[in-house]
Order: structure tokens, then sequence, then C-alpha cells
């Protein structure tokens, strides 16, 4: 029998996609902390959302609260995202992957794009589009399993 295999290599998934337009200003670990724990001592409705951008690495655990929305598939709902936390009155939305270096500044780039797309039609938007510095590896780096939602120590010993 003979394998019949593909061996082409296939183009990069986000290649599917327009390149994101706008660089997004970073966040570091500390600055979300300060919102979290902001968050405990206020009544006021939380104004942030987080959204974890990892798909099929999306292991060790999360940052609390966050959202996972997989990159490959977040070019198509952002505009569902931001009519989402625009009702919400979310002021801010933070996006994060492993490290901040791929995922995580692309989903950031794309809704600020749609954000900026659709000022030019005069809807006016108060939210910011934001990038956690170092992802979820510089948060667990920086405060372990603090603030974390399903976090297994065994697959972060890495950073130690």
């Amino acid at each position: 029998m003979t394998d019949t295999k593909d061996t082409k290599s296939e183009a990069p998934w986000w290649k599917a996609f327009p390149e994101a337009r706008a660089k997004c200003p970073e966040l570091t670990a500390d600055d979300v902390m300060k919102l979290l724990d902001d968050m405990d001592i206020t009544s006021e409705p939380r104004s942030f959302l987080l959204v974890d951008v990892r798909r099929d690495d999306w292991v060790g655990g999360t940052i609390k609260t966050s959202l996972n929305l997989p990159a490959q598939s977040f070019y198509q709902t952002r505009k569902s995202l931001y009519e989402l936390c625009s009702r919400a009155g979310m002021t801010k939305v933070i996006f994060y992957c492993g490290s901040s270096t791929g995922r995580g500044p692309r989903c950031a780039g794309w809704m600020q794009d749609y954000i900026d797309d659709i000022a030019k039609f005069g809807k006016k938007s108060n939210i910011e589009v934001a990038v956690l510095s170092g992802g979820i590896k510089g948060w667990v780096k920086e405060f372990e399993g603090m603030l974390m939602d399903g976090f297994e120590e065994g697959k972060w010993e890495e950073l130690k």
C-alpha cells in the first residue's frame, strides 16, 4: 500500500485572514492583577474582559474570569464580541495567548481594526483593546497559580 499523505506544507492558519493593521498597547501582569483586585472592592459592574485565545494549548489553567475564544475562529466572531462588550458597558478588552507574541496581539489587532472600521461610519466606541504582556506564561512566572482557574502546577515546570 502506498502512502498517499500530502507532503505539501500548509500555510499557517492566520494567512486565511487579513493582516491586522492596529498595534495594541500592552498591559503588564501587574496591571491586570490590579484590575482583578479592584473588581473585588467596587460595587460597580466589571468594565473589562480577559480573552484567552489559546486553542490546543489551553492546558495548565487560565486567568480567572477569562473567556476562551480560540484565535483560529476569532476573526469571524469579532463583531459579536464587540456587540456583547459594548452592550455590557465594557471599556477594556485584554487579549492573551501563551506568550502574547502571536495569537494574542493578532486577535487584539483584529478587534481594534473592527472598532476603527465602524468608527468610519459614525459608530464611536469607548472600548480600549490591549494585550497582556508575556501572555499566560508571563502571568504564571509573576503570580504562579494566583487568580487562575484550573491551575496545574506540573504544566508550568519549565518556567521555574
